[in-house]
């Protein structure tokens, strides 16, 4: 047994190893400017780790430094759904909307009451959300048995009323299918395809709600603008 668990240390730490080396060098490209490098180095670690967001945040800095608003938008984005509470990732997304026109907190509402709401990762409400079920049952099950602390199931209640309704209108939120126009520009067309008269060119970087698809062509909302339209799949970076 010993023996197992000493060779499961030793590859985990070869593997770490290796991440570390590996990230080293893709750091090292990116500080000699050669962000092509870079940015093929930073991929290759995402292969075993996507669910790292520093990798998206450094993908989407290199693509920034390239010239690619869009890609770089688009992982900045991954980044900060993996990482909402990261300051990096989002000031950066944020000004890369802010230069495409958009906006990354919607007119109207708080910065802060933006980053209460995007304080907490999906996974992190769900557990929690899950934690308070748990408690208002047993203390449920408590006053049931005992009829004492009532205020403590009513507490119990308001909080898991409130970790369920901010969970849900997160999922909702995560749920909406996102993309951005990565072609230096792109044509918005009254149907899926290029037989469909054009109504306006969007330029790259620009946030758009995906509807439908179909013959690769992505029905689309601009988030900005509120106008609806089909461009081609191939002008957009789903993220």
């Amino acid at each position: 047994m010993k023996r197992y668990l000493l060779a499961f240390l030793l590859a985990c730490c070869c593997a770490f190893s290796l991440h570390a080396g590996d990230l080293q060098e893709a750091e090292q490209y990116y500080r000699e400017g050669r962000f092509a490098a870079a940015l093929g180095a930073y991929e290759n670690l995402l292969k075993n780790y996507p669910n790292d967001p520093h990798l998206y945040y450094n993908i989407g800095n290199c693509y920034f430094k390239m010239g690619s608003r869009g890609l770089a938008i688009a992982n900045y984005y991954r980044a900060f759904r993996l990482a909402p509470r990261d300051t990096d990732i989002r000031h950066n997304l944020t000004l890369s909307l802010e230069a495409a026109g958009e906006r990354f907190v919607p007119a109207g509402m708080p910065v802060i009451l933006h980053k209460a709401f995007f304080s907490l990762t999906i996974l992190e409400l769900k557990g929690l959300t899950i934690l308070s079920l748990l408690l208002f049952c047993v203390l449920a099950g408590f006053w049931l048995c005992k009829r004492k602390a009532g205020w403590l199931v009513c507490i119990s209640l308001a909080v898991l009323l409130l970790m369920s309704g901010w969970y849900f209108c997160r999922d909702h939120a995560d749920a909406v299918s996102l993309a951005v126009v990565a072609a230096p520009t792109a044509e918005l067309r009254s149907g899926p395809g290029n037989n469909f008269p054009a109504s306006a060119n969007v330029a790259q970087g620009h946030l758009l709600v995906v509807l439908d698809s179909k013959d690769h062509w992505d029905e689309v909302i601009i988030k900005s603008q509120a106008i609806k339209g089909w461009i081609a799949a191939n002008d957009l970076e789903k993220i």
